[in-house]
């Protein structure tokens, strides 16, 4: 019997649903049996205002972020300046404090009516969970994630939550599920809370193995994403692009009688948390001028709207995809200054590192919406544009240049590189611990960790940026050419955004590649063999509109309503192991493009 209206309708015109993941597991028999924590990702956990300035009275513990948003349009600017963090130090700024909104509730919904963790909480109660045994391990995610303990001590609960959950719960180790950026943030606390005191939690050597059975990864960008570059470099990502193409000046001057874009660079390069969605490995994992770990990618083929595509499932859990090899794109050119120059031989580079600044764009009409660009200049902007294609080894470089107080604190905080030896003292340091390829998973040969995440959704890798053409005072001066595109359905170019196989987000490569690899068996990065599963879910997009975010979803935030992935999570949460769900469950290549990644392990 529908349990709504709107199933109701929806199964009368397309059949009967299937029951959600709790209520068929409750059938088979299945219990509440782990304790589970929930770590949310970047943006999706609700802020609310503690302290601030006369032009937000009226807000005390009112939401910032989350809910309805109500505040971006009532009072714009005073919105960005509570949002925004120290530029000089990344904490709260003087007399202004925000911060996270604790229980369940600070990200079941992300705003109302957009589910994150709501469907997955809901299936577990149908089997017994509740919130003694459910725990959002909510978090302030612009902060550094070391910076989470100095501020609010939020490793330290964490810690004690887990520790309690445990021994509440007759013994039985905690499942962890962290989400996105969570993932790298959960990846830090796992190194922190085995550290020694004052730097790390003080929980010795062997925390991890009493306290966690499973850590299970949804949609990890381990290994960085490309959008973050753009989104630091100029404000933009694909769909950005594209609106500031379709209504020129509206994103830039007046959406709410301010200059938009700017006040988001401005605010959002506070956000030190953004930094560690940098891409990491240089060129080594993330390609070269001429090389890519995914060159010869083109998109699958669908053959019908259930899921099915034209990808083949081997018996070690790699997929052959039978489309075509041809080399579309240099993947690992991640920026460059016009299409021509992105496919062509670079035979001649201006370097743009040390090249003089000056020539300073920048008034006092720009003090509200300084971004840094105004202290470069139009010599710096030229420089930049001259070294025509940016790789992954010049990208840290790049933005050093163009963002040089962002990028110190950033590098306080986070690493970017691959470990020669692990064993040197420096990897002690919390700057390494959310980096996989600078730090060595626990010694915990019982854990189990699962990479879950979409597939077949394009995702952006590399992108074609115009060549400045005219400068204001307070503009920021590079764009994406959207005017860049393929029309070949094979092609993955579309509005100067290249892109290949993820969950929209997150490129395949980012999240599989330690799992595929670098984790997988005894290496230097798992010394103590954790297994390691990757668990894919080919994206299917709902039928019709009446199957809201449908239940195939393999995108990054609606992955969260994905059946698979909840029955997955809830199967382990009641004592299966990864063999018991399957093993490996793979529909794209990343066992191949791994293969081609020269990493001594």
């Amino acid at each position: 019997m529908p349990y709504s209206f709107p199933q109701y309708v929806t199964e009368a015109i397309t059949g009967p649903m299937p029951d959600p993941p709790g209520l068929k597991l409750k059938k088979e028999g299945l219990r509440a049996k782990h304790p589970v924590v929930f770590v949310p990702g970047i943006v999706t956990g609700g802020l609310e205002l503690w302290e601030g300035r006369d032009c937000a009275d009226g807000l005390f513990r009112k939401r910032l972020w989350g809910g309805t948003f109500g505040e971006i349009y009532k009072r714009p600017l005073c919105w960005v300046e509570h949002m925004s963090l120290d530029n000089e130090t990344g904490l709260d700024p003087a007399g202004i404090r925000v911060r996270p909104v604790s229980g369940l509730v600070a990200a079941d919904y992300f705003a109302p009516g957009y589910f994150v963790w709501a469907v997955l909480i809901e299936n577990l109660a149908r089997i017994g969970f509740e919130e003694k045994t459910m725990y959002m391990a909510a978090y302030d995610w612009r902060l550094s994630f070391q910076n989470t303990e100095v501020r609010d001590q939020t490793l330290s609960r964490i810690k004690s939550q887990i520790e309690l959950m445990v021994s509440t719960n007759g013994g039985n180790k905690a499942v962890i599920i962290p989400h996105s950026m969570g993932v790298l943030y959960f990846l830090h606390f796992m190194k922190w809370v085995e550290a020694p005191a004052p730097m790390g939690g003080g929980g010795g050597p062997d925390w991890c193995a009493k306290h966690l059975k499973a850590v299970m990864n949804i949609g990890g960008p381990l290994l960085g994403v490309p959008k973050v570059v753009s989104g630091l470099f100029s404000a933009e990502a694909k769909d950005i692009a594209v609106a500031r193409a379709i209504a020129p000046g509206v994103l830039d001057k007046d959406l709410f009688h301010f200059q938009t874009l700017q006040h988001i660079m401005r605010m959002t390069r506070t956000w030190d948390s953004t930094l560690s969605m940098i891409p990491k490995g240089g060129e080594t994992i993330w390609g070269d001028m001429d090389w890519s770990p995914e060159e010869g990618y083109a998109p699958r083929k669908r053959n019908n709207g259930n899921g099915s595509n034209d990808a083949v499932k081997t018996e070690n859990g790699v997929t052959e995809s039978v489309a075509a090899t041809k080399k579309y794109a240099n993947y690992g050119r991640i920026i460059s200054f016009g299409k021509g120059t992105h496919h062509s031989r670079i035979h001649q580079r201006f370097d743009f590192r040390g090249a003089p600044k000056g020539n300073s764009i920048a008034n006092a009409t720009c003090s509200d919406v300084w971004t840094e660009y105004q202290e470069i200049g139009f010599s710096g902007i030229k420089a930049i544009t001259e070294y025509q294609v940016h790789t992954a080894g010049d990208i840290l470089d790049l933005l050093h240049y163009v963002a040089p107080r962002m990028m110190a604190r950033g590098t306080e905080h986070f690493s970017y590189g691959i470990a020669d030896d692990l064993d040197d003292p420096k990897y002690n340091h919390y700057k390494y611990w959310s980096n996989p390829l600078e730090t060595r998973l626990p010694n915990a040969p019982g854990l189990e960790i699962f990479s879950m995440y979409g597939t077949g959704i394009p995702t952006e890798r590399a992108y074609i940026y115009q060549q400045p053409s005219s400068l204001t005072e307070c503009s920021i001066p590079f764009r994406i050419d959207t005017s860049a595109t393929e029309e070949d359905d094979d092609k993955c170019l579309k509005d100067g955004v290249f892109t290949v196989d993820g969950d929209e987000t997150v490129p395949v490569l980012s999240a599989g590649f330690m799992g595929a690899k670098a984790w997988r068996g005894k290496t230097r990065f798992n010394p103590s063999g954790i297994k390691n599963y990757i668990r894919e879910y080919d994206h299917a997009p709902p039928a019709n509109l009446l199957q809201g975010r449908g239940t195939q979803s393999g995108a990054h935030v609606d992955i969260m309503g994905n059946f698979a992935l909840i029955e997955d999570i809830m199967r382990v949460a009641a004592g299966a192991n990864g063999e018991d769900l399957g093993g490996n469950r793979v529909y794209s290549d990343i066992f191949k493009w791994a293969d081609k990644i020269q990493l001594n392990l």
